[in-house]
C-alpha cells in the first residue's frame, strides 16, 4: 500500500498521540552475553505497557537495509523513506535553523582526526566539545570564505558536528562522501558520481584542502569529512498529511531539523532525559500529535559501550510513568534503527515496537524487547505503516470504501 493513501482517509479529531522514540535502541549480544542492551535492561514499566498493548518488530527501509537517521525517521512520521530521501546537510541546516536558499548545497560536517598519511583515526575526533566545535568553526570561516564566486559558510552544529554550505553557482549533490566509515582508511576525496558534478567536485576538492591546511595545527580536529549533500526541497506538513498539530520535543539538532522540514513546532532545548519527559507534560494541553526523542541510546550504541547503552534504556523505563500517567489515546515507544553496541554503527536488524491504545487488540507479549516482540501481534512490518496505524488507533482514519 502507498503510504500517502492514508492521507485520503483522514478525519478530524481531538485524540493525543505520543511517539517515544529511543534512538538506535535495537541491539545484539555481545561478549559472551546472551542479551541484547534492551533484554539486559531492568524495564519494568516497558514490560508492563507491553503485556497492554500490540508489539510487534519494524523495518525502517527493507529487509537487510542499514538506515541512516534521516530516512529512518522519514518512515517513522509515515513518509516513504526512499522516495523522500533527503540528504543530512538539510537536515543539518534545519536543526540549526539555518535561512536556506535555493542556491545553496549544503553539507553536513564531522571534524575527524587523521594521521599524516591521511588515514582517518578517529572519524569523531573525540567527540570535541561545543565550544571547540564553535573556534573550529570560526578558524575555518575566517581562512575559508569563498571559492571562485561561491561563498562558503561554517556553522556550528554539536560536539563533532558542523554544517558546511555552498551558496552560489550551478552546484549538485552527486558526490562522493569523504568519510570512510571506519577508521584506518584515508578519507575518500569527493569525486563526482555523474558528470554534471565534476565542477562541484572540483570546488570541494580545494576547499578539502584548504581545510586540512588549516586543522593541521589542531590536537584532535584535524581533518573534515564531508556527508550528506543535499539541496532544499519542501515536504507537506503533518498538520497537512494528517491535521496534526505536532510538538517536537528533541536535544539533538538533527532530529529538531527533520521536526521542522515535517511542519512540527520545536519544544524547549532540553538538557536531560528527564527534561525531555517533563517538556512534554508541560505542553501536553497545547498540541495533539508528541514526538519525543531520546538520543544517547545511540551514542552510547556507537561507542561500542553496551553497559552505557543498558544503563539509558533503563532511565528512560524509570520515566515513562510520566507519559503514561498523562493517559494519551495512542503511545507508541520504538526506535528509529538498530544501533548494537556489538556492531558500534546502525545495523538493518529490525526494531521492537510497542502500541498501546484503548482500542489496540492485546496480544501474549510479556516483555519489551526484540526477542519477545517477534511473537507481537502486529508482527514485522515496514515502519512506513506505523503512522497510519497510530492514525487508526486514534480514530483518526474514515472507512475505506462503501
Amino acid at each position: 500500500m502507498d503510504p500517502e493513501f492514508i492521507d485520503t482517509l483522514v478525519i478530524p479529531n481531538d485524540t493525543k498521540i505520543v511517539f517515544l522514540i529511543m534512538d538506535g535502541l535495537g541491539g545484539l549480544p555481545m561478549d559472551g552475553r546472551d542479551q541484547t542492551e534492551l533484554e539486559a535492561a531492568r524495564t519494568p514499566n516497558l514490560d508492563q505497557l507491553a503485556r497492554k498493548s500490540v508489539c510487534g518488530l519494524l523495518d525502517p527501509i527493507g529487509y537487510g537495509v542499514t538506515p541512516g537517521s534521516g530516512p529512518a525517521h522519514f518512515a517513522l512520521f509515515g513518509y516513504d523513506p526512499i522516495k523522500n530521501n533527503i540528504g543530512r546537510g538539510i537536515l543539518e541546516a534545519a536543526g540549526i535553523d539555518f535561512p536556506m536558499t535555493e542556491r545553496d548545497l549544503l553539507i553536513r560536517l564531522n571534524f575527524a582526526t587523521i594521521d599524516k598519511n591521511g588515514v582517518v583515526v578517529d572519524r569523531r575526533a573525540g567527540r570535541i566539545d561545543n565550544e571547540t566545535n564553535k573556534r573550529i568553526c570560526r578558524k575555518l570561516q575566517d581562512s575559508i570564505k569563498k571559492l571562485s564566486d561561491v561563498e562558503v559558510i561554517f556553522e556550528p552544529v554539536r560536539e563533532h558536528r558542523a554544517l558546511l554550505a555552498l551558496r552560489g553557482g550551478d552546484l549538485r549533490e552527486e558526490i562522493q562522501e569523504t568519510d570512510p566509515q571506519k577508521t584506518g582508511l584515508p578519507f575518500l576525496p569527493p569525486d563526482a558520481l555523474v558528470p554534471e558534478a565534476e565542477g562541484t567536485a572540483t570546488l570541494l576538492k580545494e576547499l578539502v584542502d584548504k581545510a586540512r591546511e588549516v586543522l593541521s595545527d589542531e590536537a584532535k580536529a584535524n581533518m573534515l569529512l564531508l556527508r550528506g549533500y543535499s539541496r532544499y526541497r519542501r515536504y507537506p506538513s503533518l498538520k497537512e498529511r494528517f491535521g496534526l498539530n505536532a510538538l517536537a520535543i528533541a536535544n539533538y539538532p538533527m532530529y529538531r531539523g527533520i521536526a521542522r522540514l515535517l511542519g512540527m513546532v520545536i519544544g524547549p532545548l532540553p538538557q536531560t532525559i528527564e527534561e525531555e519527559f517533563k517538556a512534554l507534560s508541560e505542553h501536553y494541553r497545547e498540541y495533539d500529535f508528541f514526538f519525543v526523542h531520546v538520543k544517547p541510546t545511540d551514542s552510547r550504541g556507537e561507542d561500542g559501550n553496551f553497559e552505557a547503552k543498558v544503563k539509558v534504556i533503563e532511565e528512560v523505563d524509570a520515566l515513562v510513568p510520566l507519559v503514561t500517567d498523562l493517559n494519551p489515546d495512542v503511545l507508541v515507544v520504538t526506535g528509529d534503527h538498530s544501533t548494537p553496541a556489538a556492531l558500534a554503527s546502525h545495523s538493518w536488524h529490525p526494531l521492537p515496537v510497542i502500541l498501546y491504545s484503548t482500542t489496540c487488540r492485546p496480544d501474549r507479549v510479556e516483555r519489551f524487547s526484540e526477542r519477545d516482540c517477534v511473537y507481537g501481534g502486529i508482527g514485522r512490518m515496514p515502519m512506513v505503516h506505523l503512522m497510519g496505524l497510530a492514525l487508526a488507533h486514534a480514530r483518526r482514519l474514515e472507512k475505506f470504501g462503501a
